[in-house]
């Protein structure tokens, strides 16, 4: 499932791309069999470049799955199970496969879960980022009244109100931080991608660690300063905290590429970086929904689920890297052993720094849902 994220602050959007499938001219997303020695993830990532000529970061771990009749050649119908991978969109070609076969084109979520027949795959786009998340962007002034017109029959309380100090701007900051994140790991996902821009991704990563470094400052500033915080001080600081960690080791990982001048990436390199983009984007959407935990609890707890789900995936995938990468070079080319084993270390804690949101942010929402 191509996406990519729109606008900031209230005007934050999450598009979908489809495409029309070559036999009814139907919307769909791209999608194929696999080969007999692809991963799925592999071959999901082939199919989106063959039929919508899309490439990015794509997330080895599904987020959901459909089913859907397939007519075959021999005039059978049968139903056919489709997992669904996000592809954080990187590159739009001019050029691809079956770019005369097919008609691609950008929906918002909901005009893309109107536009396909499976019932399952709208209700797996409807919850990609639901209602919720922009609701609770809108939240924060929704039910403001103007200075001097308090609600009826509390306006002691409103005069009151008005004498205490202001409860600070967190959530704002939280929002810009989650932000900041999210486009330091798309930067960290091209990186890892390979190629001649490599010293401008760095660049990029670093100059969004430094945006980060400054949010984070003005949270604590903003703790010490601030009367009436909407959670617990030590859970704001603790959660600002584990979201600076992320990008300060997407930082620490492309200082280290930048220092050994790395260029190519394995397979299981690229495929940690697009679970760092995954896990960003969830940070990215649960954070507005802490403006009313009571309300959004069930789908923060859904966000948290998989954000800790996709660091095991990543302990795997840790794993299986460093084991080719030991076969492959542990006894011919040491030295390039060992770049890469810090590198898959530096991977695995960018990882780990998501779980470490995830943990702060099921806090929250166990002490105020």
């Amino acid at each position: 499932m191509p996406y990519r994220i729109e606008g900031s602050g209230d005007a934050v959007a999450v598009r979908i791309m489809l495409v029309t499938s070559r036999g009814t001219g139907r919307w769909v997303i791209p999608k194929g069999n696999v080969g007999p020695t692809a991963s799925l993830h592999a071959a999901a990532a082939a199919e989106a470049e063959e039929e919508a000529g899309v490439c990015g970061a794509l997330c080895p771990v599904p987020i959901g799955a459909y089913r859907y009749r397939k007519r075959r050649g021999s005039g059978a119908s049968l139903m056919v199970d489709v997992d669904v991978f996000p592809l954080a969109v990187t590159q739009e070609l001019d050029d691809w496969k079956e770019r005369a076969e097919r008609e691609r084109r950008w929906f918002s979520l909901a005009d893309a879960a109107k536009a396909v027949d499976e019932a399952d795959l709208r209700e797996l786009i409807q919850s990609f980022a639901p209602a919720q998340f922009q609701l609770a962007v809108r939240q924060g002034g929704r039910h403001r009244r103007p200075p001097g017109h308090p609600a009826k029959g509390n306006s002691m309380f409103a005069w009151f109100q008005r004498l205490l100090p202001k409860t600070g701007n967190f959530f704002e900051l939280f929002e810009a931080h989650a932000a900041t994140v999210l486009a330091g790991a798309e930067a960290t996902a091209r990186l890892l991608d390979g190629g001649p821009a490599g010293k401008e991704h760095i660049r990029e990563i670093i100059e969004r660690e430094h945006d980060a470094d400054e949010i984070t400052r003005e949270v604590l500033k903003s703790v010490r300063a601030t009367f009436l915080t909407p959670f617990d001080r030590a859970s704001i600081t603790a959660l600002i905290g584990s979201l600076d960690d992320t990008i300060d080791e997407m930082q620490a990982a492309a200082a280290a590429i930048d220092l050994y001048d790395v260029s190519s990436f394995a397979p299981e390199m690229r495929d940690m970086a697009a679970i760092v983009v995954d896990a960003a984007r969830l940070a990215a959407e649960a954070m507005p929904l802490l403006r009313d935990v009571t309300r959004n609890g069930e789908r923060l707890h859904e966000l948290t689920e998989r954000l800790i789900r996709i660091e095991g995936h990543a302990d795997e995938i840790h794993a299986a890297g460093l084991k080719r990468s030991l076969q492959e070079h542990g006894a011919t080319d040491t030295l390039r052993f060992v770049i890469e084993r810090e590198l898959y270390k530096h991977l695995e804690r960018i990882v780990d720094a998501f779980e470490d949101v995830a943990d702060e942010i099921d806090g929250i929402v166990i002490d105020h849902a």
